[in-house]
């Protein structure tokens, strides 16, 4: 959910009220125009304890959960690393290099591609399955990442240190 989505939840909830948005504003604390903004879904942000003041208020609920684990998520990383290449990086290959922290010589090119170019959502994930399946802690496969995107240079925001 988002800040777009969260503003038409307050407006439909301040109309069920009854309240304006500057009856909103005042009980929460908040400008009359960042209430309008909120609403308007032009705000680009809302710090944690204003939104949950106004949640309390509105009768609102934030519901924090785990996130359902993406299935599969190596056998994805692992396709996704070899759409450049001629060779194909297996999946096992990726768990295998992840979990022992070897990368053969023919897969180089395909680790420093997972490196650059995997989304982190998918990334999370392929560690936490490797992780998972190998039996190895994710903090260990994390910390050889790292030392993978220093050794191929990985321009990747995620690596910079």
């Amino acid at each position: 959910m988002n800040l777009v989505e969260i503003g038409a939840l307050v407006q439909n909830r301040r109309e069920q009220l009854g309240l304006t948005q500057i009856q909103l504003a005042r009980m929460s604390g908040l400008s009359r125009a960042t209430v309008k903004q909120l609403e308007g879904g032009t705000l680009k942000e809302l710090g944690v304890k204003k939104l949950l003041v106004l949640f309390d208020l509105l009768g609102l609920e934030m519901i924090i959960r785990q996130p359902k684990q993406l299935r599969h998520a190596l056998q994805i990383a692992s396709q996704s690393a070899s759409v450049s290449y001629k060779t194909v990086m297996h999946t096992k290959e990726l768990q295998t290099a992840l979990v022992s922290g070897v990368v053969p010589a023919s897969l180089v090119a395909h680790i420093s591609t997972f490196l650059d170019e995997t989304p982190i959502t998918l990334l999370l994930a392929a560690v936490q399955e490797a992780s998972q399946l190998g039996r190895v802690p994710a903090k260990l496969i994390w910390r050889q990442l790292e030392q993978w995107a220093i050794e191929f240079q990985s321009p990747s925001v995620v690596w910079a240190k």
